[in-house]
């Protein structure tokens, strides 16, 4: 896929219906980021997720997905984990910086976020990463315009974090469309030159999601084929929201 991949136009009503998706994946993530204590594992932080999902009648969109199929029903990345992190036995401690994915489907309709959580007292240089990262993430939001560039979004989010500081933006794992699928086109890089690509549209709907670290931007999988953690050991954030562009601007639908 390449920044050219179409983006397809969704309907009110489609819209609408994504926005209740959206809803229980932002209820679900609050409900996260306040069991994010020391002390709380991450298993247990995945089971509170999915009874919480299937509670609004949704089922989650990460458990079972790809190959291998992913475990759970939240990606819970740790420290330098920046993406993808599964699930474990693993508790939480004090100083700790706690990024949670979640996807949840409705009736069919699909919706993703993350957000970065400080677990406990946390080092105040980590704090500004994740508040970098998170307003590199409405950077991105506000260029979701109609008549705008697709590569306006990333553009705004690179501008946005390097304005901030020294940080490594991830160029290999990028945003993406989403509705009845997950994943679907076109790629949004949180990099490149403005003015690019093809022209957002009311009914475009993407997923927004840069992902930083407090060293080099590169990464490894680790053994278990999911978890993308820092090559330089250094820690990251991770923050998403689902958006879609209306007549009155981009609309968060992942909020709860």
């Amino acid at each position: 896929m390449s920044l050219f991949d179409r983006i397809d136009v969704k309907t009110a009503d489609q819209i609408a219906l994504m926005r209740e998706a959206g809803r229980v994946v932002g209820v679900t993530l609050n409900l996260l980021r306040e069991a994010a204590v020391p002390g709380i594992s991450l298993r247990a932080l995945d089971t509170l997720a999915e009874e919480s999902i299937r509670s609004h009648g949704a089922v989650p969109s990460f458990l079972g997905y790809g190959r291998p199929p992913f475990p759970a029903s939240i990606c819970a990345s740790v420290n330098d984990v920046v993406v993808h992190g599964i699930p474990d036995d693993r508790v939480l401690q004090d100083g700790d910086l706690l990024s949670i994915d979640c996807g949840a489907i409705l009736a069919g309709w699909h919706g993703d976020a993350a957000i970065t959580v400080a677990v406990g007292t946390v080092d105040p240089k980590l704090l500004e990463l994740s508040a970098v990262c998170e307003a590199s993430l409405h950077a991105g939001i506000a260029a979701m315009v109609d008549g705008g560039r697709l590569s306006d979004i990333g553009a705004a989010v690179e501008a946005c974090i390097e304005a901030a500081g020294d940080y490594g933006i991830l160029e290999d794992y990028t945003g993406h469309g989403i509705g009845t699928s997950m994943h679907m086109d076109p790629q949004v890089p949180n990099y490149g030159d403005p003015g690019k690509g093809p022209r957002l549209k009311v009914g475009n709907v993407l997923a927004i999601e840069p992902m930083i670290t407090a060293g080099s931007a590169r990464t490894r999988v680790l053994d278990d084929d999911w978890s993308v953690a820092t090559a330089d050991g250094s820690w990251a954030s991770h923050w998403e929201h689902t958006v879609a562009i209306t007549a009155q601007g981009p609309q968060i639908l992942t909020l709860a």
